[in-house]
């Protein structure tokens, strides 16, 4: 084999390299059902047609390591060709398997089988990490913590209502990965290079043999469209981008130690023996930045390219989206791995979290529940921040408080303010569905679990679906090989 050129050397290879593994499979698998339509529609003989599917079988049957590029073939398209042709005991120019179909609709077709199969094991994770958030959020829905906005001590919550919050953000996006699957799991086998074809073909066969619920409606679009290309992108990059908010605030809870450092999820120090850092947090934000970069990348190269088939938004932007996917299923494999293993450790006491303010909102409202104007009793709460720490409140100084601001102050007000004031313990109660209240967390637990029921049912369906298709394709290609 002479040496080879600069273009094979430096774009040739290396994309064959990076795509073999992935796209020889799903070709084998695509043409087994294409060979299966073209001799049930009469266009193969079926001598022919059984010899293609023999050889077929014997390639998906072969766990040998792809051969190393050497200039002899262009691609893993002609490599099957090439393999297919000797499996089948004859010269390339005997076969059939491309008879009505181009590289363009086989290449759209396969990436569609290839990120189908990628992002039902990325939702099978986000559906694992989401339930146990829940568990988790149901186990800490007692915990009490400081709530922060703008990095600022806000308001007492607990880590349950913190951790069912994120359970929520991810429930909303394994039904955003759900639909995602709908969409781009449509075939545009039959389209060809775009215009489709004068021959008596039957794509809807070809498109339930490979476990599809449809077609594309448009051949052009069919071959030229990349829209759901995108959607994969930038769909792992708001889920990871989401996911790496958690884990900044996560570090912060094991910097104060409100919670313990998960042993399985910590590496040494070279130098100083005490320390455990936990680093995959540090990781997971990381792999939110470069999902974000994979995202642009599609992007910009499916915005470079024209409304056509067009390297720029197909080859080139596989490897990205092949990368973004498996970061994905790793990132909800440690967050969920992470939150299985949280415990509280040493969660801030009631004077922490009194002496930060976080407890004034809440002193403030109980004067508007005994009929004072908010702005009154905001300005009240106001006075007695300036005049010292909530521990220092009594009820002496809250009337000097309301002086000039509100006539209304009872008793019974000034003690709720004080209470409120000092205990933050009281967000347990709180009866507000979507609130912090211990009962409104588990509450919000179970309401989140149906939501995760839902989208895994329909996982389990697609996943059936894509079985009874494999199932019906290996009969039938078996079928006519025996002819």
């Amino acid at each position: 084999m002479s040496e080879l050129t600069t273009y094979q050397r430096h774009h040739l290879a290396p994309t064959y390299d990076h795509h073999v593994g992935q796209l020889y499979p799903a070709m084998v698998r695509a043409s087994q059902a294409h060979v299966v339509m073209l001799t049930e529609q009469g266009l193969v003989p079926a001598e022919r047609g059984a010899r293609l599917l023999r050889g077929l079988a014997a390639l998906r049957a072969d766990t040998t390591p792809a051969p190393a590029f050497d200039g002899s073939f262009e691609d893993t398209y002609y490599l099957l060709e090439k393999k297919l042709a000797e499996a089948c005991g004859v010269p390339p120019s005997e076969l059939d398997v491309q008879m009505a179909r181009s590289r363009n609709d086989l290449d759209a077709g396969v990436f569609r089988m290839l990120l189908r199969g990628q992002l039902l094991d990325v939702l099978d994770r986000v559906l694992t990490t989401g339930r146990t958030a829940l568990d988790a959020a149901d186990r800490y829905a007692d915990v009490v913590i400081t709530g922060y906005t703008h990095r600022r001590p806000a308001q007492p919550t607990t880590i349950g209502h913190a951790l069912a919050g994120y359970a929520e953000a991810l429930a909303g996006e394994a039904a955003a990965y759900a639909d995602l699957i709908d969409q781009l799991n449509v075939s545009p086998l039959g389209s060809c290079a775009f215009a489709g074809t004068d021959l008596a073909i039957a794509p809807a066969r070809v498109a339930e043999l490979l476990g599809f619920d449809g077609l594309v409606t448009n051949s052009y679009e069919a071959v030229a469209g990349a829209d759901h290309l995108v959607r994969v992108g930038t769909l792992n990059a708001q889920a990871l981008a989401t996911g790496a908010r958690l884990a900044r605030t996560l570090m912060d809870w094991l910097t104060w130690q409100w919670v313990a450092t998960p042993g399985d999820f910590t590496q040494g120090s070279s130098i100083m023996p005490q320390k455990r850092n936990p680093v995959v947090l540090e990781h997971l934000v990381s792999m939110a930045g470069a999902s974000a970069a994979d995202a642009a990348s599609v992007l910009n190269n499916v915005g470079a390219a024209w409304w056509e088939d067009s390297n720029n938004a197909t080859t080139d932007v596989q490897v990205r989206l092949w990368d973004s996917n498996d970061r994905a299923d790793r990132f909800f494999a440690l967050v969920g791995g992470f939150l299985a293993e949280l415990e509280p450790l040493n969660p801030p006491s009631r004077e922490e979290i009194v002496a930060s303010g976080a407890t004034t909102t809440a002193a403030a409202d109980a004067l508007t529940r005994h009929g004072v104007p908010f702005r009154a009793a905001h300005s009240v709460v106001g006075r007695l921040v300036r005049a010292g720490a909530p521990d220092s409140w009594t009820a002496d100084g809250v009337r000097a408080a309301a002086e000039g601001l509100t006539d209304r102050l009872t008793d019974d007000a000034v003690a709720d303010l004080i209470a409120a004031a000092v205990r933050p313990d009281l967000v347990l109660d709180r009866v507000q569905v979507d609130g912090p209240g211990a009962a409104a967390v588990r509450a919000q637990v179970g309401t989140l679990r149906v939501a995760f029921t839902g989208v895994s049912d329909r996982l389990a369906a697609i996943r059936d679906r894509l079985a009874r298709a494999d199932e019906a394709l290996d009969t039938v290609a078996a079928e006519v090989a025996g002819r």
